[in-house]
């Protein structure tokens, strides 16, 4: 039997972005995100409501970056979504992450999460609260990498929110092949 729930954002995993730009003075600023993803081979939505520092900043330097959030760095990632930049201006200070400044946008590159896509912003609206950038580029420490030279989720460890509990969880295990196992019923 199923339990219907109405409408509900219930979409798993959603991953836990920390979405950072600047400042008009250039202090750097991050928000946790969980409502966005791939729009295209090149582009990120999200969804944020124009009344985060982090949102106001990103439409002044028409800039921005997300970075996934990992496991080892749950409490920070949680903190810059807890505290509003327009309460706590040195937010991203006090949550212990650093900086360094993107070679591609106007934006900062949280130097403790080690995947990071670095975007420039094509729209948003402020009514459907969506934001839609393109992606610049896609970078990676080294750290996290396979053999070939590719992401490798299992060292990655990327945190995922469970919207309907409100709880973080980590990526469990391999269990298949995209774009292969399915070959299987043709």
């Amino acid at each position: 039997m199923r339990k219907n729930f109405g409408a509900k954002p219930f979409l798993y995993p959603q991953l836990v972005m920390v979405v950072a730009s600047y400042g008009e003075d250039g202090t750097p600023d991050a928000m946790n995100a969980a409502w966005g993803g791939v729009a295209g081979g090149n582009q990120i939505f999200l969804c944020l409501s124009s009344n985060h520092k982090t949102v106001e900043n990103i439409l002044n330097r028409k800039a921005f970056t997300v970075s996934v959030a990992d496991e080892g760095h749950l409490v920070e990632a949680d903190y810059v979504g807890l505290v509003s930049g327009n309460d706590v201006p040195d937010k991203l200070e006090r949550s212990g992450l650093h900086v360094t400044r993107s070679e591609f946008v106007d934006a900062p590159v949280i130097d403790e999460l080690p995947l990071v896509l670095e975007c420039r912003l094509l729209s948003y609206d402020p009514d459907s609260h969506l934001m839609l950038g393109e992606i610049v580029n896609a970078g990676a420490e080294e750290a996290i990498l396979d053999e070939g030279g590719m992401i490798d989720p299992a060292k990655l460890k990327p945190l995922t929110f469970d919207p309907a509990n409100r709880t973080y969880w980590s990526l469990g295990e391999k269990v298949g092949n995209a774009f292969a196992d399915g070959s299987k019923l043709k």
